[in-house]
């Protein structure tokens, strides 16, 4: 009996391994993106992704053939979601610092198009996730493209004064 749970064991942590050396990667970037952190410097996607990996980890045997990658994908959605909800009082808020390419997105907006564009989810997986109408995904997923492929102008140049001849 003991022999069987180890061998079990051993082969659940080969398993998982596995799939984090295939997975960690694109899941990180995907954080990263979340968390709006510059790709060197990434403590709070680290941290996230850790989390989100250790819960896909505790639940591995209840799997039963769910892509293992998209409970992570899912886990770390919603860690994002409530941990941005808890720091800055709701999902709408904007986060004032990191340089990351998203960084002018409100956390909202960066979580539904990392999971619309960077991972693919459908619109109405996306809206399942977080609990939202298909068209409200659909809007804020415009809202922040038109935002980063049209981002504000700075202060116009001052206009020199031509000396009168």
């Amino acid at each position: 009996m003991r022999e069987r749970r180890a061998l079990r064991s051993a082969r659940r942590a080969r398993e998982f391994e596995t799939f984090v050396a295939g997975a960690a990667g694109r899941l990180l970037h995907a954080a990263t993106l979340l968390t709006a952190e510059t790709r060197d410097v990434n403590p709070r996607a680290r941290r996230l992704l850790t989390l989100s990996l250790a819960h896909t980890y505790a639940s591995w045997d209840r799997l039963r053939g769910e892509d293992p990658y998209d409970r992570a994908r899912q886990e770390l959605a919603v860690r994002f979601a409530r941990t941005a909800w808890h720091q800055y009082g709701g999902l709408g808020r904007s986060r004032p610092d990191p340089g990351g390419v998203l960084a002018r997105l409100t956390p909202q907006e960066r979580l539904i198009l990392v999971l619309r564009l960077y991972e693919g989810v459908a619109e109405e997986q996306t809206a399942a996730l977080l609990g939202l109408p298909g068209e409200r995904v659909r809007t804020i997923c415009a809202r922040a493209m038109a935002t980063l492929l049209h981002p504000p102008r700075g202060p116009a140049p001052a206009l020199a004064k031509v000396a009168p001849s």
